[in-house]
């Protein structure tokens, strides 16, 4: 058997779930009602296949440590002793350029013959039998030249879907021929594929050997494969003693075309098949559709985090950390975060992404970010701001460090919680004990490293007359943000 290489493509804004999922913590990374994200989902099912050798995780360089975090747990909880390597994007350049830099990537390290399976991260299905099923249907195909899609059977008349017209049963398998693609549809096209039963949601999942992807690409999509393959050979292993970690060079990925892998390839190659799933499938597009997995009280209602209902039904709520009580309403949807409410009929949920243009056109920082931020050391959180102050929680994993950097217009004062801090101040290198404290004036170089081995918690309380997080000047850096 050659073997098979799953590549996770995880990332995407997941606009329609805010203000949950951001810019900066998009769809892939949200907690499920079980406590288990999208991504930490995906990477069990890649895991749970037959003849895995690796799985290559294709993001973008911002979602690197959030994602390895994911993959650390799942090989942790799991006891799967399968290899993680990582391939870098410095922007988005839609799926095509991802998929077969990916592929790229398998047959020079596993050769020609290596099987890629395709998942995107922010896709839910529970019945991993029936799928690990399709995907050894898959593989068979996939052996034989073909380029699978899964297909999900259109049980309803989305609009917001691509659909598949299915063809001839191929041999002994569940395989079908491809008769067209058609993205998109009008709602009457859409009940029309429907009511023929012979139509699939494309799922955006895909396997086919490496070999076979990069030659429909020669042959599809030329200049794309030139431009691809300039691209790989200014490809780059990052540093990482751990982690198999490849950057992709941003100027030549900048000429490579912004095109699907549909678009690029499986709308014109003649070795298309689609295999019909026989699993669930759902993936998350609304808040609607993530309610859909709590439980519903005898009033309708799906409720996660503190709240109280009186004479409401059909109300879909979910608060982080506070009391939400709700009063005579129904068919809404209430979203609490710490910064941030949305308030929506459930009738409107699929334009919750207005609000996130909105947003970004105000140029606030609510469709970007959280008030809790992920970095690679661990975690700040902004807990109040105000005229030329800021206060942060920050919490520093053991053993990481945060950058050698300066300010050129705020001070810090940092007080530990808890842990113990090592601090670099200027020429100093300092100890700083639970309960006591250091100051860092403007313009002097500094250091936050955290030598235990439990998290190191401190308030940093910043003040000057610019607070912005672009106010930093990096000199050595442990991840390679210099």
């Amino acid at each position: 058997m050659n073997p098979l290489i799953p590549i996770v493509l995880s990332g995407g804004a997941g606009t329609r779930l805010w203000p949950v999922s951001r810019e900066g913590h998009p769809k892939p990374f949200m907690k499920l009602p079980d406590g288990q994200s999208l991504l930490a989902k995906t990477y069990l099912r890649a895991m749970g296949g037959d003849h895995v050798a690796d799985v290559l995780t294709i993001t973008n360089r911002d979602y690197y440590f959030s994602s390895k975090d994911e993959f650390n747990r799942v090989v942790e909880q799991s006891s799967c002793n399968v290899k993680g390597s990582f391939l870098l994007e410095p922007f988005g350049r839609n799926t095509a350029p991802a998929i077969a830099l990916g592929a790229l990537w398998a047959r020079e390290l596993h050769g020609p013959g290596a099987t890629l399976l395709v998942l995107p991260s922010d896709h839910l299905i529970q019945d991993a039998r029936a799928f690990h099923a399709n995907v050894r249907e898959a593989v068979v195909a996939a052996g034989e030249g073909q380029l699978v899609t899964f297909g999900i059977p259109a049980a309803s008349p989305e609009t917001g879907f691509g659909y598949i017209e299915g063809g001839e049963t191929l041999g002994t398998g569940l395989a079908r021929g491809i008769r067209r693609f058609t993205e998109k549809p009008s709602l009457a096209k859409a009940q029309e594929f429907v009511a023929s039963g012979n139509y699939f949601w494309n799922s955006g999942m895909f396997c086919f050997t490496a070999d076979t992807l990069l030659e429909e690409l020669a042959a599809h999509a030329p200049q794309m494969h030139q431009a691809l393959m300039a691209c790989w050979e200014n490809t780059w292993q990052a540093s990482d003693d751990k982690w198999r970690v490849l950057e992709i060079d941003a100027q030549t990925f900048g000429d490579v075309p912004d095109l699907s892998i549909d678009y690029a390839v499986m709308e014109h190659s003649s070795r298309g098949v689609v295999v019909p799933a026989a699993f669930d499938w759902s993936d998350i597009g609304s808040w609607n559709a993530l309610g859909a997995l709590l439980p519903e009280d005898e009033q309708g209602n799906r409720t996660q985090g503190d709240t109280v209902l009186i004479k409401a039904s059909n109300n879909l709520i979910q608060s982080e950390d506070r009391l939400v009580a709700v009063l005579g309403v129904d068919h809404l949807v209430i979203v609490d975060t710490p910064d941030a409410l949305l308030v929506a009929h459930k009738d409107h949920v699929q334009d919750v992404r207005q609000v996130v243009t909105e947003l970004r056109t105000m140029g606030h920082d609510c469709y970007r970010t959280h008030r809790t931020v992920s970095r690679p050391w661990g975690t700040y959180t902004v807990l109040e701001e105000g005229s030329r102050f800021k206060i942060k929680r920050l919490e520093v994993r053991p053993g990481a460090a945060l950058s050698l950097q300066m300010h050129h217009y705020r001070s810090e004062h940092w007080i530990v919680v808890s842990g113990v801090a090592k601090v670099i101040n200027g020429e100093r290198e300092i100890d700083i004990n639970t309960n006591e404290s250091t100051y860092i004036p403007a313009g002097h170089k500094h250091r936050l490293l955290n030598p235990g081995v439990v998290d190191l918690v401190l308030i940093e309380v910043q003040s000057g007359d610019y607070l912005g997080e672009d106010d930093i000047v990096r000199f050595d850096d442990h991840y390679g943000r210099v």
